[in-house]
């Protein structure tokens, strides 16, 4: 009987999803703000010319659809298969028995669920005292336990004087309408996923690995989670910002790590230069020769301003694809709004961000003068919208 309504739900909700792509408001909004100019007259001609958006291949639900959903629920992955995006991330970490869960790090449980509100508070490191921050481990919850909480839009408030104030405390600009939600295992986002058709994007986080768990089964086990599920290779990206755990899926599992993305964090060493592509280690070429596809930086080291003050790609992007990789930036749409330069993700470019519409000048070089393959974001409504009425380049 369970089997038989397991399928039955699995029917509704393939057929729920595939009823077509549903942008929302946003996009447009966006559009609203873009600056008079040649990209904004062929997004609009665009908009008012069709009345439906395909999958897109492009966009990324990066932990879901968590502009607004609480990151890496059921909730979430849900909102961001709807508006379109072609891959949705999950980010994994195990739990003390050794399952592994979709969480953005070990240690952010008392920022993105409801951990303090519940007795498995007990369970934390170090609780919830006011001025002081908590620390609550996936890693010391069993699976079970950490299906019984509840998710919520990722922020703490260190002046809260109650657990329910600190946890509740998402940045001004994100909204709460949709907390909380549903967090996942891996394999209930596997079984999510499999009959929309949205391929998996996996991030093997670095975790303190529970007693009993070695780093070896840790990174065999994201694979067999899909190999025991039936997903084809095809389906699955798998990443990680350590090149050593590529390495390991290709020996161990060749087939699932042909799509694999290194996320290139060389950005944090000291001297590093996107300007200088010629100084990293391992090069680009050498990343190519030993059989990288996928590479994954930041949404700044992609990008740079010319002469006279314009959005160019940078040195490091043209690197990379002369060396045949294909990139995949992080993260737009989470930098809240952009009218002061856009914070971290747009540093490069800062002086030539003054609105919320200017992601699509960003977009209009990482699509069509980068060729990027797709683009992590928080919103992935945004980058499908693009992908139908502003790439001038064909798919890849």
């Amino acid at each position: 009987m369970k089997r038989t309504l397991g399928w039955m739900l699995g029917l509704l909700l393939a057929g729920s999803l595939a009823a077509g792509v549903q942008l929302g408001p946003r996009p447009f909004y966006l559009l609203d703000a873009l600056e008079p100019g040649p990209l904004e007259e062929r997004l609009a001609a665009c908009a008012a010319a069709r009345d439906d958006y395909p999958r897109s291949p492009l966009a990324i639900g990066h932990r879901g659809a968590a502009l607004f959903f609480p990151e890496h629920t059921r909730e979430g992955y849900l909102a961001a298969v709807r508006q379109g995006a072609g891959f949705v991330e999950c980010d994994v970490v195990p739990t003390r028995d050794g399952e592994l869960v979709c969480r953005h790090s070990d240690r952010d449980l008392a920022e993105t669920t409801n951990i303090l509100a519940t007795p498995l508070a007990a369970k934390c490191r170090a609780g919830f005292r006011p001025g002081q921050r908590p620390d609550c481990r996936t890693t010391d919850l069993t699976l079970a336990e950490f299906l019984s909480l509840e998710g919520w839009p990722e922020g703490h408030d260190p002046r809260a004087r109650r657990p329910e104030d600190y946890y509740r405390a998402a940045p001004a600009w994100r909204t709460l309408a949709y907390a909380p939600g549903t967090v996942m295992s891996h394999r209930g986002y596997i079984k999510l996923l499999e009959p929309t058709g949205v391929n998996y994007i996996p991030e093997l986080k670095k975790a303190e690995l529970p007693p009993g768990l070695s780093l070896e089964a840790y990174r065999r086990r994201i694979v067999d989670d899909y190999r025991e599920a039936g997903v084809p290779p095809e389906r699955v990206y798998l990443q990680s910002f350590d090149l050593e755990d590529i390495r390991f899926w290709r020996r161990y599992a060749p087939e699932y790590a042909r799509n694999a993305v290194w996320l290139d964090g060389r950005y944090r060493e000291r001297g590093f230069d996107p300007a200088r592509p010629e100084r990293l280690r391992p090069s680009m070429a050498e990343l190519a020769a030993g059989g990288l596809r996928y590479l994954s930086p930041p949404l700044w080291v992609l990008l740079t301003l010319d002469g006279e003050g314009r959005i160019v790609p940078s040195a490091y992007a043209r690197a990379a694809r002369a060396a045949g990789l294909e990139l995949i930036p992080w993260t737009l749409e989470r930098s809240g709004p952009l009218a002061d330069g856009g914070g971290w993700y747009y540093q490069s470019v800062a002086p030539a961000i003054h609105s919320d519409g200017d992601v699509y000048r960003v977009l209009d070089v990482l699509v069509n003068e980068i060729g990027v393959r797709a683009v992590f974001s928080d919103w992935p409504a945004t980058v499908a919208f693009f992908d139908a009425c502003g790439r001038r380049r064909p798919d890849f």
